[in-house]
């Protein structure tokens, strides 16, 4: 029998994503969430088949989220699975009645003796201080350069083709983290959904994925996913448009690149926050957006 009260099975109800869904649609609206998970799913790597549900239900209503993510890492040299907070919500009409602490307090209990890190990124880090998770700083870094434009390098991945599914599958399953002090491996699932509807390019002679954005000749770098990190100059001759600035969004000590480093909240209102130990704190870092749950 569950030892937990608000501990959901997935593979048990195939109603419960429909009702979680509908949840998380009245909360977060903006993220699209079905839109996502069917991607995710259309890409190999669903939301149901990662993520641990701890639900409070009001008879057939769900009311109360927290679910957990298993992220594999790498943080300072360091191999860690790191347990991940998403989807942290409540019902309009069933908020300040203690339901969130309930089902918190279950998920923290679960997690206790499964992982020694616990991540999550929010835009309402008050909420989460009382069950001992404290904000954590992170940089962005940026390099100038003068870069005339090279080759056309990139492609973007056709994610309706299966032989680009196979690929990008293939490179989460054997990537290098993008970096030491703090990157990803072996993980699907949080990048489909956060990244499945985004331009993804592809490098065929580094067989890396770039994801990134260029804005007139500035270039935004948000996650590399190959078996090898390339250097920035290698990105930046295979991009045909000239590049005189970059912004980088994970610690770029890979990148053989002059950088500076300066304190960044992802999107002006993410806050990373992190629970027991972490050994990248203090170190100047950034959790790649492809990551953040």
């Amino acid at each position: 029998m569950n030892q937990y009260r608000f501990r959901w099975s997935f593979t048990e109800d195939p109603t419960l994503s429909d009702r979680l869904f509908n949840l998380v649609e009245v909360v977060f609206p903006e993220i699209g969430v079905r839109d996502a998970a069917e991607r995710s799913r259309q890409l190999g790597a669903s939301w149901e088949s990662a993520s641990t549900p701890f639900i409070r239900f009001h008879e057939d209503l769900a009311i109360t989220h927290v679910g957990v993510l298993e992220i594999p890492m790498q943080l300072m040299g360091q191999d860690v699975v790191v347990g991940g907070i998403h989807a942290v919500c409540t019902h309009p009409e069933f908020r300040r009645r203690g339901y969130y602490r309930e089902v918190m307090e279950e998920v923290l209990d679960y997690c206790s003796d499964r992982y020694k890190t616990l991540v999550l990124t929010t835009t309402q880090p008050e909420i989460y201080n009382p069950f001992g998770f404290r904000v954590v700083g992170e940089h962005i870094f940026t390099a100038k350069c003068d870069s005339p434009g090279g080759t056309n390098g990139f492609r973007v991945l056709d994610t309706t083709d299966s032989n680009d599914v196979k690929l990008l599958n293939r490179l989460l399953e054997t990537r290098e983290p993008v970096s030491r002090i703090l990157g990803v491996v072996k993980e699907k699932a949080v990048f489909y959904f956060n990244e499945g509807n985004n331009p993804l390019y592809y490098a065929e002679d580094l067989d890396l994925v770039a994801v990134m954005e260029i804005e007139d000749s500035k270039l935004k770098l948000f996650d590399l996913v190959g078996t090898q990190i390339c250097t920035l100059e290698a990105i930046l001759e295979r991009i045909s448009q000239p590049i005189n600035e970059v912004e980088i969004y994970f610690s770029p000590e890979r990148l053989d690149a002059k950088v500076q480093a300066f304190p960044h909240i992802l999107g002006g209102e993410l806050f990373l926050m992190v629970r027991g130990t972490f050994p990248p704190e203090g170190e100047k870092f950034m959790l790649p957006r492809s990551a953040r749950c």
